[in-house]
């Protein structure tokens, strides 16, 4: 039965890492991250942040701003897919009294309130076309108008901007600019999926446990082995966000002191989506990344098969994006007959 553990002993070492406490883990992929975030945070330079749903894109833009030297200054998000596109100038830019109706009083846009800061654009692949070319002079000029104003504002601010979506295929689809994906493209950041740092869930699973008991006024001790073992065998197509949401509900629901088998959702349960590791491990052990690499090909030639090769449905059937099956498939020599 695996031991709880503060969140102190669970930072993830070696002690790069403790520099960013709420990114969790020493996997060589997040270790990757770190040691990127390490190098440009003290830079003005723009960072694309490109990952799934629920890999922790906020958290890497709030490690590069809190690790820089603009950490006092403010971090201003704004979710360019959550905001209406006909709102979202405003809010961008901000406009002033009488711009248009409803515009009762001047407000100050995102860019002029993150003087001094960071403006992180999250979703910025859903951004329309004419706001493109603004945003692409914002990034050359650091300047602007607000809406309905005359007066040019100038702002200093960094940008980091993420997506969930492939910008190649936005850009050579046009439904991006190309100048503008350069532009942000600086320094590009990929933040893993959970299926390519399995090793990290453990000391995630600790971490969250934590936590819940503390906000839940719960005490639970820990979580079985064989519990753990379904956690490490699921494919997780939510990534971290769906761990966290999945031990929040076991620590809610259990009735034990300790996570058991019983408190797992049934889609972790099911055997179609678990490794089977019901043989002893050897004494001389084994290699948990090559084990499940080995597990993740094997799903992968599985999901082909059943598609006939069709690489858009095989990848709906992974939960995964196109791009991501075609380079994990290069990553594996996956071809077809192999």
């Amino acid at each position: 039965m695996s031991e709880l553990h503060s969140e102190e002993n669970i930072s993830p070492e070696p002690p790069l890492a403790m520099s960013f406490p709420r990114m969790i883990g020493k996997s060589k992929p997040l270790l990757d991250v770190f040691q990127i975030i390490e190098k440009v945070c003290n830079t003005n330079t723009t960072v694309l942040i490109q990952g799934e749903s629920g890999t922790g894109k906020e958290l890497i833009a709030q490690a590069l701003h809190y690790q820089s030297e603009r950490r006092e200054g403010p971090f201003v998000p704004v979710n360019c897919g959550a905001i209406p596109a006909e709102l979202l100038e405003s809010e961008l830019f901000g406009h002033e009294k009488g711009a248009f109706t409803h515009a009762f009083r001047t407000r100050l846009g995102r860019f002029e309130l993150a003087d001094g800061g960071t403006v992180f654009l999250d979703e910025v692949a859903e951004m329309s076309p004419m706001l493109q070319v603004k945003l692409l002079r914002v990034l050359q000029e650091k300047q602007f108008e607000r809406i309905g104003g005359t007066k040019t504002i100038v702002s200093d601010f960094r940008v980091l901007a993420a997506t969930n979506r492939n910008l190649d295929d936005e850009v050579a689809s046009g439904r991006f600019r190309e100048d503008l994906y350069y532009r942000l493209t600086v320094v590009p950041i990929n933040a893993p999926p959970l299926r390519d740092r399995s090793s990290d869930i453990p000391l995630l699973v600790e971490s969250f446990i934590a936590r819940c008991n503390r906000s839940r006024k719960r005490s639970i001790t820990g979580i079985t082995d064989e519990t753990m073992g379904y956690l490490l065998g699921y494919g997780w197509p939510g990534n971290v966000r769906e761990l966290e949401n999945v031990v929040e509900r076991m620590v809610i629901l259990s009735m034990e002191d300790v996570i058991t088998v019983a408190d797992l959702p049934e889609r972790i349960r099911d055997p179609e989506h678990r490794v089977d590791y019901s043989g002893e491990i050897p004494d001389r052990g084994f290699c948990l990344s090559d084990e499940m690499a080995s597990f993740e090909k094997s799903l992968i030639n599985q999901a082909l098969n059943q598609t006939d090769w069709v690489k858009n449905r095989a990848a709906k059937l992974l939960n995964v994006n196109r791009t991501t099956l075609l380079e994990k498939m290069k990553r594996y020599g996956i071809v077809k007959g192999s």
